[in-house]
């Protein structure tokens, strides 16, 4: 007896079928990339202080993070492609709004509401991966996304700085419509997997109310503690025993309800677990850096935007030319855990390094800094993702893959909520420290010094290279310097990541995609070798995309996924 199994996709058609999905990639990233030099200055004409900064920027990530494991979950439940074309909506349809923001309030909302689309593209973008690549072909492909990254995170930065000084930064949030209509027309056209689901749909409601209270409290906290009120006192009391409330109880349920967003039973495994722990730092280093080195250069070495974007370039050729490489080394001898470590040794230096920043620090050490960060990175996101891909159910694919995306994402939150905290306090005591000397270059500017004067104390981000000598000099060093604190964050975390990667099992990468796996293991629970028989290529024409000719059992194939385990 046997029956239909999924035809592998030829090389070609995998190629068709991504076109959209990277479109879509594509969208999310210029839309994010194309704002993250010229935010100072869209905070300073909002009238936004230091903390306005940090909220515009963890609110996208925090809807991101608390919506990822959600759209993971319906990726296991509902038809994928209608999921991913819906996130982009959200995505764009947001971006577009947060444009016409009058001040800041409304900025945030709206950056809030472009993350719930964020989280969905994240999520279904690594769950649709494995629906048509497997994680040993996946290096194969890497040259392609690495492609779509590198334009938007190089181009991103310098279309958005040049927008910012010519024309006007409301523009940059209009720049990815073309392209998300487009990547919504190839996706219904190209893309075309499996929309049959075995399950009845179940929606863990009271889990994402529970997961959103604790996150959302524990960023508040952190954010408005030592600024707003003190670090012990009632509201701290609150908010915290709060996040640990609603955290146990989200765990209750978890165990509970008949789908939880989060299953628990993934951390019974050692990858899954050990992932999520290297996730958490990643995202810290993966976000805080890049959020933070931006202000670094704009307010600590007068950046123009545009010249900011031109500045960061350093990182972003170190996580794409890592990732590219890395991906093609993986998939050719299909080893990866050396890769992970060597990465996560150089976000250790790169972290450490970026500590040291002074205003006035060599650029080319600076950039030799950037590097280092930006591959450690490269080496390690995409490949903890793969990893656990690679180990996961079938039928746990989304809830999986979202959930390392999740952590990552919360990390990523949770990091540059803490380092705008220290950013925040450090700058209150440097400048508390540094008054008589403020004060008296202000003096030296006369009749000016009063504008200048009213300028700072206005509690807005100042546009610092606008500001005449000697007092630029001092407030390039105060916010150098709060910078620099804020990334001795990162360091601890990536020690951490470090040895969580240092025991992760060193399990041999399969060479069968999602669907293929679901139908081998639907065969082995009838005990059928028979029923299983076309289940995949043989490794030869797997690796060539060459079309398929035949079949081979699922005995051989499973055998050889075996080998070392």
């Amino acid at each position: 007896m046997t029956t239909d199994s999924p035809a592998r996709m030829t090389h070609r058609q995998v190629l068709e079928a991504l076109t959209g999905l990277l479109l879509g990639m594509f969208v999310s990233m210029i839309a994010t990339t194309v704002v993250s030099t010229s935010m100072p200055v869209i905070v300073h004409d909002l009238g936004g202080d230091q903390a306005a900064y940090t909220w515009v920027i963890t609110s996208t990530l925090l809807t991101t993070a608390i919506s990822t494991p959600i759209w993971g979950k319906l990726a296991d439940l509902f038809n994928r492609k209608l999921l991913i074309q819906l996130a982009i909506i959200i995505f764009v349809g947001a971006t577009a709004a947060a444009g016409f923001a009058q001040d800041t309030n409304m900025l945030i909302l709206f950056r809030a509401i472009q993350g719930l689309g964020g989280g969905g593209l994240a999520a279904l973008s690594q769950v649709i991966m494995a629906d048509i690549i497997s994680p040993r072909e996946r290096g194969r492909y890497m040259g392609l996304f690495g492609a779509v990254m590198a334009v938007a995170t190089v181009g991103g930065p310098l279309l958005g700085g040049w927008v910012t000084d010519t024309i006007n930064w409301r523009w940059n949030f209009f720049v990815a419509l073309p392209f998300a209509v487009a990547a919504l027309i190839i996706l219904q056209k190209t893309l075309h997997i499996s929309t049959e689901r075995t399950r009845k749909a179940s929606i863990d409601y009271l889990g994402i109310v529970l997961l959103s209270s604790a996150v959302s409290l524990l960023l508040i906290w952190v954010t408005n503690a030592g600024s707003n009120f003190d670090w012990w006192s009632t509201e701290t009391a609150l908010m915290v025993g709060g996040a640990i409330l609603a955290t146990i109880a989200f765990i209750v349920v978890e165990l509970k309800v008949r789908e939880p967003l989060i299953p628990l039973s993934l951390f019974r495994g050692r990858t899954f677990t050990l992932s999520v722990v290297a996730s958490i730092s990643i995202g810290v280093a993966m976000f805080g850096t890049s959020v933070y080195l931006a202000q670094y250069m704009q307010l600590s070495r007068g950046a123009s935007p545009t010249e900011a974007g031109l500045m960061t370039l350093p990182m972003m050729a170190g996580l794409l030319i890592s990732s590219m490489v890395v991906g093609q080394l993986v998939t050719r001898f299909g080893k990866w855990k050396g890769y992970l470590i060597l990465g996560s040794v150089l976000l250790i230096a790169g972290s450490t390094l970026l500590s040291t920043l002074h205003y006035d620090t060599d650029f080319v050490l600076v950039s030799i800094y950037m590097f280092l960060t930006g591959a450690g990175v490269g080496m390690t996101m995409q490949n903890l993702v793969l990893i656990v891909q690679n180990v996961a159910k079938p039928a746990e694919m989304g809830v999986a893959s979202s959930g390392v995306t999740f952590f990552r994402s919360l990390g990523g939150t949770v990091g540059v909520s803490v380092m705008g905290a220290v950013l925040a306090n450090s700058l209150t005591n440097l400048f508390a420290d540094g008054k008589e000397k403020l004060g008296a270059a202000i003096a030296q500017l006369g009749d000016k010094g009063a504008e200048v004067a009213a300028q700072l104390s206005s509690g807005t981000l100042p546009e610092v290279r606008l500001l005449p000598e000697p007092v630029r000099s001092i407030i390039e060093d105060f916010y150098a310097q709060a910078i620099s604190h804020a990334f001795l964050i990162g360091i601890p975390l990536a020690i951490i990541s470090l040895i969580a990667i240092l025991f992760l099992p060193n399990k041999p990468l399969t060479r069968m995609t999602t669907s293929e796996r679901a139908t081998a293991d639907a065969a082995k629970d009838r005990g059928s070798v028979e029923d299983a028989a076309d289940v995949a290529l043989s490794d030869a024409e797997a690796l060539s995309g060459a079309p398929r000719t035949g079949s081979v059992t699922v005995v051989r194939r499973a055998a050889d996924d075996s080998d070392g385990r």
